[in-house]
């Protein structure tokens, strides 16, 4: 797109979602002749991390259906409470 196909190197950017440096740095490695391998510089995972990612997202379901039990019992009433307004509504009669 940047080399061959005229198209300015901000707008191939946006173009295709990434930054304009990362697309530059491709562009640049590309006319050097040497490809760039995704994710070649990343370093391996570690057993750790890989549980604290796994934990973490845990948590965040966990939360999520946390909130939702918060939002459920807005609209059922509990037990008691329902019990305390009929007792309540027998003895004002």
């Amino acid at each position: 797109m940047v080399v061959n196909g005229g198209l300015g190197l901000t707008e191939a950017a946006r173009r295709l979602s990434i930054s304009a440096k990362t697309l530059a740095n491709w562009v640049a490695a590309a006319k050097h002749g040497k490809p760039v391998k995704a994710g070649a510089t990343r370093r391996p995972v570690t057993e750790l991390e890989a549980e604290n990612s796994q934990l973490k997202r845990a948590l965040a379901e966990m939360k999520m259906e946390r909130d939702l039990l918060k939002k459920a019992t807005a609209y059922f009433p509990s037990p008691r409470k329902a019990n305390a307004v009929g007792i309540i509504a027998k003895e004002s009669r």
